[in-house]
């Protein structure tokens, strides 16, 4: 019995974990994210390279493209008309933010629950941020940072906090980095990398040409640091006296025997051994014998502590 517990925790220990499998295809926990990604067949105009496998549904594709978005709560118009080139890049990066599911090594918790997700320094490609500095220069704005700090008070086409003044882009971004980095408080991180490089996201791709940040984020996946280990399973000795599951791993294939009506006389107190403490934590119970972990050992132990 002990060299089948030995095995048992054996194999127990040495089930293999991929680092930074965790972070791939995976959706933010938002208000306005799906679950878990996947097909979209109704997308909407700048969103549609996600199509295949989005983490946006086909109403959050439309509201991206409004210029009063309810979204964010947040107005395209807070300087006046944007420029057409100007005003697809940040549709563009919405639908990036909103749609893809290859954000996963950026994501952050946010607020004191944790419950919420943000992304902070996501590598956006040289050209990008260059295009879209390029082409927003002759667009006004009123901030350096647009997340917060809007006045809803007087309407949907006045939201200027009190004090602010309109302005050319270029007064707010100097530069094509000042742009990426500031705009969303620090959501995007300029990279050096160029397109195609492999270490750089794009906020926009010809979906005919395939997504290429789907390598970008196995590359930074992989540098991720790994997930804490599970704790180790308690030894043998420690474990209550009655017997262990009469099943095998990693799991029983007909069916674990009948387990012994009560517990042998070994397990009742007596001299030098104290009274039963009851299960260890996480254990899993099948009448009077234990198995490790979280009851994941055979379909039939369901009874958890």
């Amino acid at each position: 019995m002990e060299r089948w517990w030995q095995l048992l925790l054996g194999l127990w220990t040495v089930m293999p974990v991929w680092a930074g499998d965790e972070l791939l295809n995976v959706c933010m926990k938002t208000k306005h994210h799906k679950r878990e990604p996947g097909p979209e067949d109704k997308l909407y105009e700048e969103c549609i390279p996600w199509a295949e496998k989005a983490c946006c549904t086909a109403s959050t594709s439309w509201h991206a493209h409004l210029d009063v978005s309810l979204l964010y709560n947040f107005s395209l118009l807070h300087c006046g008309l944007m420029m057409p080139g100007c005003e697809e890049h940040f549709i563009q990066a919405v639908c990036f933010y909103e749609c893809s599911p290859n954000l996963g090594p950026w994501i952050q918790k946010v607020g004191s629950s944790g419950q919420g997700e943000r992304i902070r320094d996501a590598p956006l490609c040289r050209e990008d941020c260059e295009q879209w500095w390029e082409d927003c220069r002759t667009s006004y704005t009123c901030r350096s940072d647009w997340l917060g700090s809007w006045d809803w008070s007087r309407g949907e086409e006045e939201p200027l906090p009190a004090g602010a003044a309109c302005r050319p882009f270029p007064r707010y971004f100097p530069t094509p980095a000042a742009l990426c980095q500031r705009i969303w408080s620090g959501s995007f991180q300029a990279s050096p990398a160029r397109r195609g490089s492999g270490r750089c996201l794009q906020k926009w791709f010809e979906p005919a040409r395939g997504n290429p940040n789907e390598a970008v984020a196995r590359l930074f996946a992989a540098r991720a640091p790994p997930a804490p280990a599970p704790p180790p399973a308690a030894s043998p000795a420690a474990w209550p006296a009655w017997p262990p599951c009469p099943c095998c791993w990693p799991c029983c294939p007909r069916g674990p025997a009948r387990a012994p009506a009560r517990a042998p006389a070994a397990a009742q107190p007596g001299p030098g051994r104290p009274p039963f403490p009851g299960p260890p934590k996480g254990a899993a119970r099948l009448g009077r014998c234990w198995a490790p972990g979280r009851g994941s050992l055979c379909p039939s132990l369901n009874a958890q502590f």
